[in-house]
């Protein structure tokens, strides 16, 4: 118990963002799972109901029972999110691990390449991939993917750089192991404590750059369900139902910042 209440006081922003992270996860798989409503089906009846044993959040101004819609809204939030992360971080790895690696003209070009899409605010430069591409959950993700892959290949190349020409790697060489072994079997996954942390960073600034996609009408479309749409809608009822926009924004800020602290406090323990 002393050992825990050690490691807790050395790094409290790990603890508290876990606490954050599961308690939000758990509040959105309970209203997936458990919450007797469809989150698109409308009552007109139901309008504007405030908060009650039958609707524990009240509903929105189409009826729909908003708990319902902030777990759905939660899960698509999320799911954009890790989707994001799953494509920035693979074809992070891949760009970052061969410039790293073999260097040369091909890093010299890629990484200018990246530098220049890094200069860009990464929000800014969704919004220019989406406007070309298109709005929708599919396109959404595909755009925010693209604009993440620059920061988690610089990433992973920095890590190839420090751990190629360790002993380690030296022995594996003279062994006759092949460049790809090298490359995947021995270095990457001595890169995974730093990933980690720059992983989790990534997924909460996922999530804030969906909800402001969404929150600005090119992201998610009705009648499918996102925080930042749902926040977006809510602005026309701030004063006739203000809980709706305070609840959906609490859920953003909640989320995001427990994806920080844990991403903080991961990045103490790389």
């Amino acid at each position: 118990m002393d050992k825990l209440v050690f490691k807790i006081k050395k790094n409290p922003e790990l603890y508290a963002g876990a606490v954050i992270t599961a308690v939000m996860l758990l509040v959105i798989l309970l209203g997936r799972l458990f919450v007797p409503y469809d989150p698109d089906a409308m009552n007109a009846a139901d309008k504007f109901a405030r908060p009650s044993l039958a609707h524990l959040m009240g509903c929105d101004n189409f009826g729909r029972d908003l708990y319902a819609r902030l777990a759905a809204g939660g899960a698509t939030t999320l799911f954009i999110a890790l989707a994001t992360v799953l494509i920035g971080v693979v074809f992070g790895i891949i760009v970052g691990a061969f410039t790293g690696y073999y260097g040369g003209a091909l890093d010299e070009i890629l990484m200018r390449f990246n530098d220049a899409v890094l200069a860009f605010p990464s929000i800014l430069l969704a919004l220019v991939v989406i406007s070309i591409m298109g709005s929708g959950t599919f396109k959404v993700i595909i755009s925010l993917g693209i604009v993440f892959i620059p920061s988690f290949a610089r990433i992973v190349r920095s890590e190839f750089l420090r751990c190629k020409n360790l002993d380690y790697v030296r022995s594996a060489r003279l062994m006759g192991a092949h460049d790809l072994r090298i490359m995947f079997v021995h270095i990457l996954p001595n890169t995974f404590p730093v990933l980690l942390s720059s992983t989790v960073i990534g997924f909460n600034n996922a999530v804030l750059a969906e909800a402001s996609m969404s929150f600005l009408g090119i992201g998610v479309q009705p009648p499918s369900s996102s925080l930042g749409r749902m926040l977006s809608d809510a602005q026309a009822f701030l004063f006739m139902s203000p809980g709706y926009a305070i609840l959906t924004g609490v859920t953003i800020a909640l989320i995001i910042l427990g994806f920080s602290l844990l991403g903080d406090g991961l990045k103490k323990n790389a």
